[in-house]
């Protein structure tokens, strides 16, 4: 079966492809620039055309190959020329759940779908990082790159598939599971979801339409991981894998050898890009950019700055999206809590409401109850500066941003290494969901 993916470099898409691929599938696609995951698509041997997409790389794939499913981004228009050219020769189209909803009846997998607006990404990855280390066979598409395994994969052996459910666009209502995983629920996404009862709704029947939900509970004895969110998404992680693995016989759960090797196994987690990732020694980068992930991510900071001996922690913070952060702004006054100094810089903008405000970094700063520590930035040589000296006293370096920080960030911190300048495309971002 021959697949084409339009907006295939992406974590949203670029993972699909990799899972389709390692399940037998022809794939090959196509986006405007290079991507998070074009690097693992051009090492696993996935033909794609970066640059103009202008319908005739499908055309001539078509025509060569053939294409059996057009499948395609949400960022999408429908007068895209990919999207026009497709309908043109009468292939079948879908976005991304359809195709996914296929492959995992066509594979005869259940359904694990980790759900949520803070924590997905990562307990996505736990549940794969400790399942590798156990041996235990498992399929799995997570929205992100990962030091320790492609983004997407599928084991013939596997009986359960873990995908990382993406509300954006309420994709994640597309799907029935056999079980959801859900670590954090807190109001996002203000384009896509009205008001706060609009988005809880959505998870409301994300968890009516699934056989067995799963949330947080206390955190497990013996994790060490910095950050409580850290340890808590890794307990959940614990606990889905115990859905999962073959169930220790006439002892109990907590003093069960299965249950202690997964507390081992999670303590050696070894991250995953853009969540709280170090990019070199004292400088990290993260994605969060919604005030309750912002914080949790700083206690982590701060735990690992604590574990280092280091003298404290400097953030340098891109919100992004104004119209979500125009709903959020009052919600920030506490968040930077124990931070030496933050740096904010102008919000990333994408999906826009037309005709509102843009806020500017000072409107933020000035709802912060510890607004002295603060200052209004641009990513710019004076910023680059000013975080090398914080790096040379022995601070923690921490950028938040979904926007393109990271890679500013990247080409800081490598400067003159060429190997490394040489793959920072694969950090850029996208704009379609999140």
């Amino acid at each position: 079966m021959n697949i084409y993916i339009s907006g295939i470099s992406g974590t949203g898409m670029g993972p699909l492809a990799l899972m389709a691929q390692s399940a037998g599938m022809t794939v090959f696609g196509s986006d405007l620039a290079a991507g998070a995951i074009t690097n693992e698509l051009v090492n696993h041997d996935v033909k794609l055309c970066l640059g103009v997409q202008d319908g005739e790389f499908l055309k001539v794939r078509a025509k060569t190959e053939g294409v059996d499913w057009f499948v395609y981004t949400s960022a999408l228009p429908e007068d895209h020329p990919e999207l026009v050219m497709a309908k043109k020769l009468k292939l079948k189209i879908s976005k991304r759940d359809e195709f996914l909803n296929f492959l995992i009846k066509k594979l005869k997998l259940k359904l694990v779908a980790v759900a949520g607006t803070h924590g997905k990404t990562t307990t996505s990855a736990m549940i794969v990082w400790a399942a590798q280390q156990l041996g235990f066979p498992l399929s799995y598409m997570i929205g992100t790159t990962l030091p320790f395994a492609p983004a997407g994969f599928y084991d013939p052996k596997s009986k359960y598939f873990v995908y990382e459910a993406d509300e954006y666009d309420r994709n994640f209502l597309a799907f029935k599971p056999w079980l959801a995983v859900i670590p954090t629920v807190s109001y996002d996404h203000p384009d896509i979801y009205p008001t706060v009862e609009d988005y809880q709704e959505a998870f409301r029947q994300f968890e009516d339409q699934s056989k067995e939900v799963l949330h947080g509970d206390e955190i497990a004895v013996g994790l060490n991981l910095a950050g409580e969110a850290r340890r808590y998404d890794a307990t959940l992680a614990i606990d889905t894998l115990e859905k999962m693995l073959p169930k220790p016989k006439g002892v109990a759960k907590l003093l069960s050898k299965q249950h202690k090797e997964l507390v081992k196994v999670m303590n050696e987690f070894p991250g995953v890009g853009r969540r709280f990732e170090q990019v070199s020694e004292g400088y990290y980068s993260d994605y969060a950019h919604h005030p309750e992930e912002v914080a949790a991510t700083i206690e982590i900071a701060l735990e690992e700055a604590d574990k280092r001996g280091l003298k404290g922690v400097v953030v340098v913070y891109e919100p992004h999206q104004n119209s979500r952060q125009a709903e959020l702004i009052d919600n920030y006054a506490d968040v930077f809590q124990g931070v030496a100094k933050l740096y904010w810089v102008p919000t990333y903008l994408t999906r826009e409401k037309a005709g509102l405000k843009i806020l500017r970094p000072e409107e933020f700063i000035a709802r912060l109850s510890n607004k002295k520590i603060a200052e209004a930035a641009k990513l710019d040589d004076e910023l680059a500066e000013k975080l090398k000296e914080w790096h040379a006293k022995g601070y923690l370096v921490m950028l938040m941003s979904a926007g393109p920080a990271d890679v500013w960030m990247r080409k800081l911190v490598y400067a003159g290494n060429q190997e490394s300048a040489a793959t920072q495309f694969v950090h850029a971002p996208r704009n379609a969901g999140e």
